[in-house]
């Protein structure tokens, strides 16, 4: 029976969903799972990195195949000042990712095509074989139709629900939003003050939120504003059914979760053309626009632009949400991910 080490054992945030999700692919498949680096096994898949060098370093001498799964690099304090622990956090993190990369890596998996060319523009290519496999999402779960939508709302465009309007609700699921990752708050709420002057808006922000930033906000929104907090895993795909619009807030995101649960649950995504949203929502799982100035340098984006496009897509939810499922059904399938991860892994077994 094939045995895998994983290491870190993540238990927060995006790392820890894709660690969850793949070792339950790997237990369908009747392979064991450990987090011992120290203890024989098939291959060791590394998510991002970890500081736990030694053992990597003598798995390797006992030819043991190291993977590492990459996602991007950290990037915002090179533009802002975020404070000083989170740069020396973010600066050491990157440190970390490109010694395993360069040193210790046998294969690279990178999340989205985005991530593999910025890695291979700001550090080069790798010495070891690269490939892309994008993250992806249990159909079953993250479905279009729940029990969570009234009954008179369910079933309105076939088999996927619309939920009730007006208001229309505007979803931003991200993991922080706070200190320097705070850009994508700010034009979440500007995206929503400019749509309450067409309808009734209410914004539902999912996330770490600075206490000052939510107060202020608070006070001075002229639409619904609700800050729910970090949310539990299992809490998302029906906030999702029971939302318009999902405004992917991250800026240049390497490959988030949160877009490809939307499109599972057949809600449309919304956002600036930057990162890898492209390659994710295809033609018709939403709408993206351009930035409108330097995204890398974090200059204002052209919110009445976004806006435009959200209008359209709240006006057609039929057909958006109908194409945001199909995009998941495509493409992004938890067990597609799994078999690709596992080609890597045991290659040549």
């Amino acid at each position: 029976m094939p045995r895998i080490c994983i290491v870190p054992v993540v238990r927060s945030g995006g790392m820890a969903s894709f660690r969850v999700k793949f070792e339950d692919g790997l237990e369908k498949r009747g392979i064991e799972v450990t987090h011992n680096p120290e203890e024989e096994a098939d291959a060791i898949l590394v998510i991002g990195g970890t500081r736990h060098l030694l053992p990597l370093r003598r798995a390797k001498r006992r030819g043991m195949p190291i993977v590492q799964r990459l996602d991007g690099i950290n990037w915002v304090q090179r533009v802002r000042w975020s404070g000083l622990r989170y740069t020396l956090r973010a600066e050491y993190g990157n440190a970390l990712l490109s010694f395993i990369r360069n040193k210790l890596a046998d294969r690279v998996i990178y999340q989205s095509n985005f991530i593999c060319d910025w890695w291979q523009d700001w550090y080069g290519a790798a010495h070891v074989p690269e490939k892309v496999i994008l993250n992806g999402v249990d159909l079953e779960t993250y479905t279009p139709v729940g029990g969570d939508i009234p009954s008179p709302y369910r079933g309105q465009a076939g088999d996927f629900t619309i939920p009730p309007h007006p208001p229309y609700q505007i979803l931003v699921v991200e993991g922080s939003l706070a200190g320097g990752l705070d850009m994508g708050l700010r034009a979440a709420v500007q995206l929503a003050e400019i749509l309450s002057e067409h309808f009734p808006i209410k914004l539902s922000v999912a996330g770490a939120v600075d206490r000052t930033a939510k107060a202020r906000l608070e006070k001075e929104s002229k639409f619904t504003l609700e800050f729910l907090g970090v949310i539990r895993r299992e809490q998302i795909p029906e906030l999702m059914r029971s939302s318009h619009l999902l405004f992917s807030a991250e800026i240049n995101p390497p490959c988030p979760n949160s877009v490809i649960e939307a499109l599972a649950c057949g809600l449309p995504v919304a956002g600036f053309d930057t990162g890898s949203l492209r390659e994710l929502i295809g033609p018709d799982g939403g709408k993206l626009v351009p930035y409108g100035g330097n995204p890398w340098k974090l200059e204002q984006p052209d919110a009445p632009a976004l806006a435009q496009a959200a209008i359209e897509i709240l006006q057609e939810q039929e057909r958006f949400r109908k194409a945001a499922r199909a995009r998941a059904e495509q493409i992004l399938s938890l067990d597609k991910m799994v078999d690709e991860y596992l080609k890597v892994l045991l290659e040549g077994l």
